[in-house]
């Protein structure tokens, strides 16, 4: 291994387990010394970030397939030198090293490309949520001032309002996907009409990646975290058996933490990306099985979705060849886990963390199987410990705040702002306890908490409880006032197509399960709970839903 390549993973490769780890997924293997030299080259100048995980892949395995999606199959030597045109034109329009890109787009080889390009050039990228709403993006884009802004043309009203002097189009949905010649240049335009695909110069800036949070409380921040070392993805392996050369369908969003994390891991482990528009919960399915894929990434409500589906339907896909389905996002609820394994295998594995603290723990079908809600055990290298409020860590059992430390803190907000500190440890926002075999519990947002009749309630111990009655699909829970308890929950489920189930009869589920301070005063049925594209429940929406409805019996 060449010197450059070997000092990147002398940190992690320091003990025997790391360097087990590497070799059991496949890292470590044998390589041409010229391909090496080649790889270790591009990471010492470019950095493990978006553009030297690519360059150094590329040199190991230019013609093998990177991406796969609906306009078909790309090899690394074609997007290789399709973003070197890109780069080039990019920087044309104004991008430039220390400068930014911001993209919105859904999972597609245009979102990939504009990554790629705009790390060779040194820039920073912005992951724009397309489900956010159109006075959301003018506040991100505002705050964050991106040279250009790359979307696909869906997004192109949405953007009306936002003052962005430089636009292209990421994907287009006109006939043959042809763009309006009056409108943006598209990435496909400027790559063909740059004649040279020649490699860039190397950038002094590395580029970093702004993950934003999703804004389900409010404006997103936008939370910037530099390029990872080796050792960030020993910890992930570290819990989660991944291997080298497999087909991955990445159906949870690019612009994601996790969907991205999985996007960089195929550069290390040499994986091939199948990407897919829009998630469709029976297509997730087929394309899975029709491409033969190793891995499935979700988030948790993608399997929500599968689940729902008629079991006629199930009964057509086997995902025979899936080894791991990596979830992550939010709590699975109520027994969505054993649901699923027992109807696809035990291969399931949900991760727990955040964007700003990324990963914190990794729940394996051994920790699920045994309790179901655990978010399960901090993998390798990384500390997670429960504080209270007088930031003092508590006994084992006892409930507190999460804090967790690992290689891949984020750096502050960029619009300022960082969050809660303790020795070194970042706090994830969230209230757990570990039981005694080392398992983690989230119990709920440490700002979701309500007090009712001096009682301590998390709504998500309450929406776990209502998800496992049989007539339930997905809920939701917020606190309310109330003249005599202080607080006191309100509930919103969606019922399965076809069943029924009384306010009263949900009522006593819980109380049958749960203390009777933690039943909901009410329990509402909605069609469905709003959410954004990462899956997460909308519960400001909740609040003035609830809000307006209360101005509504007080008329």
């Amino acid at each position: 291994m060449p010197r450059p390549l070997d000092a990147l993973v002398t940190k992690a490769t320091s003990t025997g387990y790391g360097v087990k780890v590497l070799a059991e997924s496949g890292i470590i293997r044998p390589y041409s010394p010229r391909a090496l030299g080649r790889a270790g080259r591009a990471l010492q100048q470019w950095g493990t970030g978006p553009a030297g995980g690519f360059l150094a892949m590329a040199s190991l395995a230019p013609d093998r397939v990177w991406i796969i999606d609906e306009r078909g199959p790309c090899t690394f030597r074609e997007i290789d030198r399709r973003t070197n045109a890109l780069a080039r034109a990019l920087r044309k329009r104004g991008v430039g090293e220390g400068g930014s890109v911001a993209l919105m787009a859904r999972n597609h080889r245009g979102f990939v490309e504009a990554t790629v390009a705009a790390a060779k050039l040194g820039a920073d990228l912005i992951y724009l949520n397309t489900a956010f709403a159109g006075p959301q993006l003018v506040d991100v884009l505002e705050r964050e001032d991106p040279s250009v802004v790359i979307h696909d043309e869906e997004f192109t009203g949405m953007l009306a309002k936002a003052h962005v002097a430089q636009r292209v189009l990421s994907w287009v949905d006109g006939i043959d996907g042809q763009p309006d010649p009056s409108g943006p240049a598209t990435l496909d335009s400027l790559i063909a009409a740059e004649p040279d695909d020649a490699p860039v110069a190397v950038p002094d800036h590395h580029s970093r990646i702004v993950i934003l949070t999703s804004g389900t409380a409010g404006t997103p921040k936008g939370a910037p975290r530099n390029e990872a070392g080796i050792d960030a993805a020993i910890s992930l392996l570290s819990r989660m058996p991944l291997r080298s050369g497999w087909r991955v369908h990445v159906a949870a969003p690019l612009f994601h933490t996790w969907g991205f994390a999985h996007l960089m891991l195929s550069l290390l482990l040499g994986h091939t990306v199948v990407l897919r528009r829009r998630f469709d919960p029976e297509a997730a399915l087929a394309v899975t099985d029709e491409q033969r894929c190793e891995e499935f990434v979700v988030i948790p409500v993608m399997l929500q979705r599968i689940l729902a589906l008629p079991d006629e339907t199930l009964d057509r896909y086997s995902l025979e060849t899936v080894k791991v389905v990596a979830a992550s996002g939010s709590a699975l609820p109520g027994d969505l886990a054993l649901t699923w394994m027992d109807r696809f295998g035990d291969h399931l594995y949900n991760t727990y963390g955040s964007t700003e603290v990324a990963y914190a723990s990794i729940a394996t079908p051994e920790d699920m199987r045994a309790q179901p809600s655990t978010a399960g055990k901090p993998p390798w290298a990384t500390v997670v410990k429960i504080y209270d409020e007088r930031d003092q860590e508590v006994p084992q059992g006892e409930s507190g705040r999460i804090f967790v430390g690992n290689s891949l803190l984020f750096e502050g907000y960029t619009g300022g702002g960082h969050k809660d500190m303790i020795d070194g440890l970042m706090s994830s926002g969230d209230v757990g306890r570990f039981d005694e075999d080392g398992r983690l519990y989230v119990e709920g947002r440490d700002d979701e908490m309500i007090v009712s009749g001096g009682e301590n309630v998390f709504p998500q111990e309450v929406e776990n409880c209502l998800a496992r009655h049989e007539a339930v699909v997905e809920v939701a829970a917020i606190g309310v006032d109330d003249e005599d308890f202080g607080k006191r929950l309100r509930a919103f489920v969606v019922l399965r197509d076809g069943a029924a189930a009384s306010e009263d009869e949900l009522k006593a589920h819980v109380k049958d399960n749960l203390a009777r301070y933690k039943v909901p005063r009410e329990i509402v049925v909605l069609d469905e709970l709003p959410r954004n594209a990462t899956g997460k429940v909308l519960k400001r929406e909740l609040v003035d839903r609830d809000n307006s409805d209360n101005h509504e019996e007080d008329a």
